[in-house]
């Protein structure tokens, strides 16, 4: 997907997101694909985002396709690493341009405080000009928020 946009010259004005923003590399893209530029120039298109450095880029978060749902302790060490990595920039939001890597990475944060969304999540907000993605409570679209889900399951909705 950055890749692609990236490509193609800006048409839509895009609104300022005041973001300080860690980008962790996939390792399928970055390493079967080549593909670490583009994900970090469709972010430069967004005014006011900043990307911040991450100390070793190339390690693998743990997830690793399925990896980390069937091998959960060993995936949990460089999980832990790449989290440690990627808050020690002090950003305000992490950024990856993959599932597996964005669940890994969401679990081992521990930071209700930072949202860990795909790059494209903030291409759309600026796009839009809504910052609330910016604040964690902001739950990636289609899944529900910590504060959607019933208390009790007599509340749920019914199909």
């Amino acid at each position: 997907m950055s890749e692609l946009l990236a490509s193609l010259t800006p048409v839509a004005p895009r609104h300022p997101l005041p973001a300080r923003v860690a980008y962790h590399d996939a390792c399928h893209l970055a390493n079967a694909q080549r593909i670490t530029a583009e994900p970090r120039q469709l972010l430069g298109t967004v005014p006011g985002l900043t990307l911040v450095d991450v100390a070793e880029p190339e390690i693998c978060c743990g997830s690793a396709g399925i990896y980390t749902l069937v091998q959960p302790e060993p995936a949990e060490r460089p999980g832990l690493r790449k989290a440690d990595n990627l808050l020690a920039g002090g950003p305000d939001v992490i950024a990856t341009g993959n599932a597996g890597c964005l669940l890994q990475i969401r679990r081992h944060t521990g930071d209700p405080g930072i949202p860990v969304v795909h790059p494209v999540e903030l291409l759309d907000a600026s796009l839009r000009g809504d910052t609330s993605i910016l604040r964690a409570a902001h739950p990636p679209r289609g899944l529900p928020g910590p504060d959607s889900v019933p208390a009790d399951p007599q509340d749920a909705p019914r199909p």
